[in-house]
Parts: structure tokens; C-alpha cells; sequence
């Protein structure tokens, strides 16, 4: 735990009141602080009393001047405050056991912190947390949190997470809803496991758990799966089956709760040769996060973006690369801008993790240089910014953007998950 403060924002609450860097936070308003989540909770409040301590142990207390929800201003050696907890999990179907080697080296590490489902909306298991904690998280009133649930028949549970706790930590999610806290949960489905009839008793005890939505996601099974426990891919007759189990179920809850509550990702569709449900039906993209969504989204932003356009274009060619999945959607769009553009969609087959990896974001740099090395590209490259790590330019093989557009000799184009991004940079008006 470190709660000594390494540097203070200028012009901040903390900077008026004379709070000094290399001091240690002790408690606000006479609450201790033992890491984020107790700095974020009680710094929320107008004018608080901070108790510092100086390097030398002497202890003083500052009143600081400040609005309600306005940020104290204070920094700390690490976000948490604290060193990020590892997962003490085996899950039949981690991803992160899936992982080849030569990835950036973040992508090994496997968290299951509460915190960070809180304050940045991952997805944990509660077999982490302690009673203390729980009771911590109860006492704070903190939502939401979200859940990977995957199956609530505790024996179920605890196989597919490969820990006891699995089990036991089925009681903290009852805990929170009695207390009100908001759940959104998540379910990754292995066929033979946690489909059919298991599915259908998770779904109903996290409805009547209370929980606010629920994604439902297959399973992703790489081709670096020695030693790992033998698992089946979601195949067409799979998905079709989850999609109308999934949806007859939501229909229920839509009647009784006001929500579907249980949402299938696009993924799912796609595997099942469907189409993508219209925007009513994903209720205000409550778990787009999840992938749920997602093209739906992009795809309505296109075109009421398309609609708005008047103006003649003058855009150079372009080629957009993305994964296997997505490519027919894309490709709808090219054609359905109806402008005088000339662009095409390339699918990129995923050779690093195996092909049964279709999604765009686990595409890694050298996969998309070898698929596009001497092909007519165009003027310009366009990928989903879903390749890249969140906030920077580096692919999951640790190449950057740079080495692409040198290994390619083209100018590369990271475009949001946005239609309206995508279509700005289509028409070449991105910069």
C-alpha cells in the first residue's frame, strides 16, 4: 500500500490548502484511506479534512476548500494506490493461459480486481474478495460492479474457474443485491458445460439476483491450448440454439423487469448466420462493452452520417483491414456511401492465434504486414483502433503503427469504434 502523495495538479484544492508532495495520506474526514477506492469515496465530499503525516512521522491535519464531486488534485506512485491483485483462478477457458509468446508483457499478467471493476469497469469473479471487502464495498455503497458469473450452479462454478471459491463467492453476489449494489455480469459460454439447461438456471437466479444487464460471449479457443482442458468451439447449430434460449428468456424479463436483462454478443450472430438485431433491441448499449452491439452501433452512426452528407467528395483509394467477422459489415458500408470514393475491405485471417480467432482486436502487426505486403492498397490503410493497446499505437506482437506504415510504405489511419469516425476517415477527412 502506498498512500504517500508523489505530486499535486496545479492550480488544485490540494495545491491551495498547502498539501505537500512526498506526505502521507492518512484518512479524510476521519476515515482511513487505505487505497483508491477509499480516496475516490470519501474526496467526493465538499471542504474535507485531510490527515497527513511528514517524512519524519509528525501528523497535521489541512481543510481543504473544495465543491462536492471537484477532484482533490493529489497523485500517488501507483493508480490504485496499491499493487493490482492477481487472479488466484484456473479458468477452463482464460484467454490469458491462451497466449502466445512474443506479446507485449502486460497481456500475461491476469487481474481479478475489484477496484478496477469499479473505477474502470472490468470484469471480476469476487473470488478475490474477503468479507472484510465485501462488507467495505456494501458499507460504500460503490456501483457498479461487474461480474463474471459464467455459471451460478456452485460444483459448475468452481470447475470452470478451477477454484473452491468459485462456489463461495456465489454468496457475495446474493450479498450485493440485498444491499442494492448494481451488478452487470457476464457469462462466457463453453458448450457442454454451461449451455442448455445450466445456461437457462443462471439466467434465472441472476434475474432474480437482480442484476441490471448480461452479456452472453463465446468462448475463444487459440491454437495455444497444450495442456489445457479440452474445450468445444461455439459452432452454428451452438449459437442458434443460445441466441433464441437467450432471447426467449429476455422476452420474459423484458415483460416482468422492464429489460431484457440478457443480451448475446454480436459474435454470436455472426457465428449463427444472423442478422445483427436492430438499435431498439439493445436497450441504449448497455453492454457494448462486452461486444454487444457494437456493429449495430457503428452501422446506425454510418449511416446517419451518410444522410448529412451533401457535399461532393474528393477522397483519395483506401483499403480497410480488419478481422474475419467483421469484414461483410464493412464491406456493406463501402458500398453503401454510394460516393465518389473508391475504397475495399480486406478480411485478415488470424495466423498468430489461429483462424477459429476471428475478431479484429486480436489481430497482431505482422499478421496484418504479411496478409497486405505487395497488394494494391490504395493511397491510404484504415484499422479499427480495437487493434491497438487502449490509449496507445502498439499491436499486441509489440509493433507500432510506424512499423506498419514503413514495412507497408502507406500512411495508416486508426479509425474509433465510431461510424461516424469511420466515415470521416473514408471520406479522407481525418487527420
Amino acid at each position: 500500500m502506498s498512500t504517500v502523495i508523489n505530486s499535486i495538479d496545479r492550480w488544485s484544492p490540494a495545491e491551495r490548502a498547502g498539501v505537500r508532495p512526498g506526505e502521507r495520506l492518512l484518512s479524510i474526514n476521519g476515515h482511513k484511506v487505505v487505497d483508491v477506492l477509499d480516496y475516490r469515496y470519501f474526496g467526493y465530499d465538499r471542504d474535507p479534512e485531510l490527515l497527513l503525516e511528514d517524512v519524519n512521522g509528525t501528523w497535521r491535519r489541512v481543510q481543504v476548500e473544495k465543491e462536492e464531486a471537484e477532484e482533490l488534485g493529489l497523485n500517488f506512485d501507483t493508480y490504485l494506490m496499491d499493487e493490482p491483485r492477481p487472479c488466484s483462478n484456473h479458468c477452463l477457458f482464460c484467454f490469458v493461459d491462451q497466449m502466445a509468446p512474443g506479446c507485449r508483457e502486460t497481456l500475461y499478467f491476469k487481474d481479478d480486481d475489484a477496484r478496477l471493476s469499479f473505477l474502470m469497469g472490468n470484469y471480476i469473479t469476487l473470488t478475490n474478495l474477503d468479507p472484510r471487502e465485501v462488507q467495505r464495498i456494501i458499507d460504500l455503497r460503490i456501483s457498479p460492479i461487474n461480474v463474471s458469473v459464467h455459471a451460478t450452479d456452485p460444483k459448475l462454478r468452481s470447475i470452470l474457474l478451477g477454484n473452491k471459491a468459485g462456489a463461495d463467492s456465489l454468496d457475495y453476489m446474493r450479498a450485493f443485491a440485498d444491499a442494492g449494489i448494481v451488478m452487470n455480469g457476464q457469462i462466457v459460454l463453453c458448450p457442454g458445460y454451461n449451455d442448455g439447461e445450466q445456461l437457462q438456471r443462471t439466467m434465472e437466479d441472476m434475474a432474480a439476483w437482480g442484476f441490471a444487464s448480461c452479456s452472453v460471449v463465446p468462448v475463444g479457443l487459440t491454437q495455444f491450448r497444450e495442456k489445457l482442458a479440452k474445450l468445444r468451439p461455439v459452432d452454428r447449430a451452438c449459437a442458434n440454439a443460445v441466441i433464441e434460449q437467450v432471447d426467449a428468456f429476455g422476452e420474459i424479463c423484458l415483460k416482468k423487469y422492464g429489460t431484457r436483462m440478457f443480451f448475446c454478443s454480436d459474435e454470436l450472430y455472426i457465428r449463427a448466420g444472423r442478422p445483427i438485431p436492430e438499435e431498439a433491441y439493445y436497450e441504449e448499449y448497455v453492454q457494448i462493452e462486452n461486444g454487444v452491439g457494437m456493429l449495430r452501433s457503428l452501422i446506425s452512426e454510418f449511416e446517419a452520417g451518410l444522410r448529412l452528407e451533401t457535399e461532393p467528395v474528393n477522397a483519395s483509394r483506401f483499403t480497410i483491414a480488419t478481422g474475419v467477422s467483421a469484414a461483410p459489415f464493412l464491406w456493406e458500408l463501402v458500398q453503401k456511401a454510394e460516393l465518389e470514393i473508391q475504397g475495399q475491405v480486406i478480411a485478415i485471417e488470424n495466423d498468430f492465434f489461429g483462424h477459429s480467432i476471428d475478431v479484429a482486436g486480436l489481430i497482431t502487426g505482422r499478421d496484418l504486414i504479411r496478409q497486405l505486403k505487395g497488394r494494391d492498397l490504395g493511397a491510404r490503410l484504415l484499422i479499427p483502433v480495437n487493434m491497438l493497446r487502449h490509449g496507445g499505437d502498439v499491436f499486441l506482437d509489440g509493433l507500432h503503427v510506424s512499423d506498419i506504415e514503413t514495412a507497408l510504405e502507406i500512411p495508416v489511419t486508426v479509425v474509433e469504434q465510431d461510424g461516424f469516425d469511420l466515415l470521416d476517415a473514408m471520406l479522407e477527412r481525418k487527420e
